[in-house]
C-alpha cells in the first residue's frame, strides 16, 4: 500500500494505491468514511486480481477540507482531476453508498471516462427513513472522545455494527485526529457532510440520470438490518434502480450497509467483482 497525494480541482486529495494486476479500479467510500473503508476487501484478497486506487473524498481522511464545495459536481471534478493527473483516460469505478452516487454522477456527465460501474448499496431511492437511520453514524461528528479506545467503544455500540472485524480498526483510526492531550475527534465535519447530503446525494434527479447510464454495471446489495429494524437499502429499492439502468445486474451479499465490506460479505463481493469484470 502506498500513501499518495495529488492536487486536483484546487484541492489536495489523498489516496491509497494497492499495486496489483490490471485493470485499475477506483474505489470511492461512503458519506463520512475514508479510503480505508475498503481494507476489509483488501484483506480478503482484492489486490490479488486488481490494481486498486482508494480515494479520501474531500473533507475526509487526509484530503483537504475546504469550507464549502461538497456537491456531487465538486466530488466528481476531484476524481476526474485525479484521473487526469495519473493519465487514466477511462477506468472502472467502485462506489459504496455516497461513493456510488459519485460514480453514477461521473457516468452521467463524464461517460467517456467510465468503463464499468460497481455500485455497493447505492440506489436512486434508499430507505425512506435514511436520514434517521444514519443518526448514529452522523452523531459522532463534532464530538470529542477521551481517547481512541473510548471512541472505539462508542463505534462498537452502534446498532449496525453486528460484529467486529480487525480490518475495521484502520478505517476508524483514519476517521479521527488525535490531540496533544490524547483526546480524539472525528475528521469529517458535520456542516460539510450535511452539504454533501443536501446539495449532493439528495440534490440530484437520480431517476432521470439512471435512464441515461448505459455502462455495464452491477449493484451489490446487503439487505441485512442496519438500524430501526430495516436495511438502509431494501432489496426492492435496489431492484428498482437496476431496472431503470440499461445494462445493470443485481447481486446480494450477507451483512448490512456497513458490515458488507468485511468478513463473508467482503469475500463474496470480491467473487462477484471478479465474475462481473471477467464476463
Amino acid at each position: 500500500m502506498k500513501d499518495k497525494f495529488i492536487i486536483t480541482n484546487n484541492t489536495r486529495l489523498h489516496y491509497l494505491e494497492f499495486d496489483g494486476e490490471p485493470p485499475t479500479i477506483i474505489f470511492m467510500h461512503g458519506l463520512t468514511a475514508n479510503a480505508h473503508a475498503f481494507d476489509g476487501l483488501v484483506g480478503a484478497g482484492l489486490c490479488d486480481s486488481f490494481n486498486i486506487i482508494s480515494v479520501d473524498l474531500r473533507g475526509r481522511g487526509k484530503s483537504d477540507a475546504p469550507d464549502e464545495g461538497y456537491t456531487m459536481k465538486d466530488h466528481a471534478d476531484d476524481i476526474i482531476g485525479l484521473m487526469d493527473a495519473l493519465k487514466i483516460e477511462k477506468t472502472i469505478f467502485a462506489g459504496h453508498s455516497f461513493g456510488g452516487f459519485v460514480a453514477l454522477f461521473i457516468a452521467t456527465f463524464y461517460p467517456n471516462r467510465v468503463d464499468k460501474l460497481i455500485l455497493m448499496d447505492a440506489s436512486a431511492n434508499m430507505h425512506p427513513n435514511t436520514k434517521e437511520m444514519l443518526g448514529p453514524a452522523l452523531g459522532r461528528l463534532g464530538k470529542q472522545f477521551a481517547s481512541f479506545d473510548a471512541y472505539l467503544e462508542t463505534v462498537k455500540a452502534a446498532p449496525y455494527l453486528t460484529f467486529w472485524d480487525p480490518q475495521m480498526e484502520s478505517y476508524y483510526r483514519a476517521d479521527v485526529k488525535e490531540h496533544a492531550d490524547g483526546t480524539v475527534s472525528c475528521i469529517p465535519q458535520h456542516a460539510h457532510m450535511m452539504e454533501a447530503v443536501l446539495k449532493g446525494s439528495l440534490g440530484e434527479p437520480w431517476l432521470d440520470y439512471l435512464k441515461n447510464v448505459a455502462h455495464p454495471a452491477i449493484l451489490i446489495n446487503a439487505p441485512g438490518i442496519y438500524n430501526m429494524g430495516a436495511a438502509l437499502l431494501p432489496e426492492e429499492n435496489a431492484l428498482e434502480t437496476v431496472e431503470l439502468m440499461a445494462n445493470c445486474i443485481y447481486s446480494k451479499v450477507p451483512g448490512n450497509h456497513q458490515t458488507m465490506l468485511y468478513g463473508e460479505g467482503a469475500k463474496e463481493i470480491i467473487s462477484i467483482i471478479k465474475h462481473f469484470l471477467n464476463n
